[in-house]
């Protein structure tokens, strides 16, 4: 494919933990197995590189073809390191394979984890010299990739191979950082020596893998324009606003997209009913249906609020459980799917049993009954202490379901608060974290919805077509690959 016009054919390997459809836990998932295709349309030549893991589905693993192996030196230790590659809708996916480190349940959570994380860092840079595509770029994401700018400057820097290679960074969300004992510089990384890692890696006592990216990239990115700027605030920041304020110039919020084919409520196999905006009433057929399966009165007056969402803190969990009662008052349902903590969980199934004919809490994360549910709601509740993009109200939007939600991070960059005036916008949202700020926009939403449905009807209809384009992002991260390029 032909580069757009003004942007190099960048060669760029992009290096993460997840990608769709190969492994996913969440939207960084979602990033991987989007992404790099719409960097091809933008005119990159760009490949993913991930762990093999044991959870892969038979049906790809299949036609993946061996490339090679090698040894691979985690501080100490010489482990096996086999390269797998499998072209997927046009993009080539490698896979690191080391059964000891990724045959598993799940990806993280282990106590190896700094162990695992190196390995796969080493390994992508040993497997470069023989995959037959050498990158311009490494694209790392998140901390479990963060250690591949610094081994690339650290190990691989006195190595003429790996000289014009350009690292790039993307912080997915800054509260996982990947903190170690100091002993694993020399343990895990061979670093032992080496004297700027003890410099820029160093926190609390230990090191700080995240803190590393941030400093031996090129240039580093997150996944919303709101979101680079909290960050360098300490509310935000994590213990490491000061390094995000030295890193400023080489820092900017690119936002991620939706992809519209996959979120499409007029071929989702998921939904009861399939509809367009152009024609709502088999949106109403989803509500009902959802309310009879979940034991709800099933009602097409009674707004329906819904909550797709991690159970943890992040995710504004105390503000909603800080005003449920009192919103339970009111003539609606609440529908909320999710899994976490389990004071979080607990807190869930108690409404459940104190307000059967309102409250209907599903503790799991079930994808397809995700999708039911963003089909049956009228609004989706969202108030996040921190978002750095979120794809949940994105996902609602298309599918006709108004987010209300906290003005942060990607919140804030996707969402257009509702102007009584005009009538314009594309959900509401409230500016501080506190639980009667929240309770005000949820009401102001109900009243809505309640005393004037064409103003509801029109605003339902902007939501659902918005459209947060992953190409523009994509066109976005080609320009930064082409500056840093330039700079060689």
């Amino acid at each position: 494919m032909r580069p757009e016009k003004g942007v190099l054919a960048m060669k760029v390997l992009f290096a993460i933990f997840e990608a769709e459809p190969f492994a996913k836990s969440g939207g960084l998932g979602d990033v991987g197995g989007a992404l790099p295709g719409y960097l091809q349309k933008a005119g990159c030549q760009a490949r993913v590189i991930m762990p093999k893991y044991a959870g892969i589905p038979r049906v790809y693993l299949d036609k993946a073809h061996f490339v090679g192996r090698c040894k691979v030196e985690v501080g100490w230790r010489r482990q096996y390191c086999g390269l797998e590659e499998l072209e997927h809708e046009g993009v080539h996916y490698y896979f690191i394979d080391n059964e000891y480190y990724f045959k598993r349940d799940g990806f993280y959570g282990y106590y190896d984890d700094a162990e695992r994380v190196a390995f796969f860092a080493r390994a992508v840079l040993e497997c470069i010299r023989f995959m037959n595509f050498k990158p311009d770029v490494i694209h790392a994401n998140d901390w479990h990739t963060a250690l591949l700018p610094v081994l690339l400057k650290e190990i691989c820097g006195s190595n003429p191979f790996y000289y014009e290679i350009k690292s790039v960074f993307t912080i997915h969300n800054l509260k996982y950082q990947g903190v170690y004992d100091l002993s694993v510089l020399d343990n895990l990384l061979g670093l032992a020596g080496h004297t700027a890692p003890y410099e820029k890696m160093g926190f609390d006592h230990g090191v700080n893998f995240l803190k590393g990216a941030l400093l031996y990239s090129d240039a580093v990115t997150t996944v919303s324009p709101t979101y680079a700027q909290e960050i360098q605030h300490a509310y935000y920041g994590e213990g490491l606003d000061a390094v995000l304020r030295e890193r400023s110039g080489s820092l900017r919020g690119i936002l991620n997209g939706l992809d519209y084919n996959l979120y499409n409520p007029e071929t989702d196999r998921a939904l009861f009913a399939n509809y367009s905006s152009a024609d709502w009433a088999n949106k109403r057929v989803n509500k009902r249906r959802l309310q009879e399966m979940l034991e709800l009165p099933a009602r097409a007056d009674v707004p329906l609020i819904t909550m797709v969402t991690r159970l943890t803190e992040q995710k504004g969990l105390d503000l909603f459980f800080h005003i449920a009662e009192e919103l339970l008052a009111e003539d609606l349902q609440i529908v909320v799917v999710g899994a976490g903590e389990w004071d979080y969980e607990q807190r869930l199934r108690w409404l459940a049993a104190q307000y059967p004919a309102k409250f209907a809490a599903c503790v799991t994360f079930d994808n397809d009954l995700a999708m039911k549910v963003y089909a049956a709601g009228d609004m989706l509740l969202m108030p996040s202490r921190f978002e750095p993009c979120g794809v949940t109200q994105m996902i609602a939007m298309r599918y006709g379901n108004v987010p209300v939600v906290r003005e942060t991070g990607g919140l804030k960059d996707t969402v257009r608060p509702f102007d009584e005036y005009s009538k314009t916008g594309t959900g509401f949202s409230f500016a501080n974290y506190n639980a009667h700020e929240l309770l005000f926009t949820v009401k102001k939403a109900l009243n809505l919805f309640r005393q004037d449905a064409p103003a509801w009807e029109k605003l339902r209809l902007s939501a659902a077509e918005q459209r947060f384009s992953w190409l523009e992002a994509a066109r976005n991260y080609a320009r930064l690959y082409e500056k840093i390029g330039a700079r060689a």
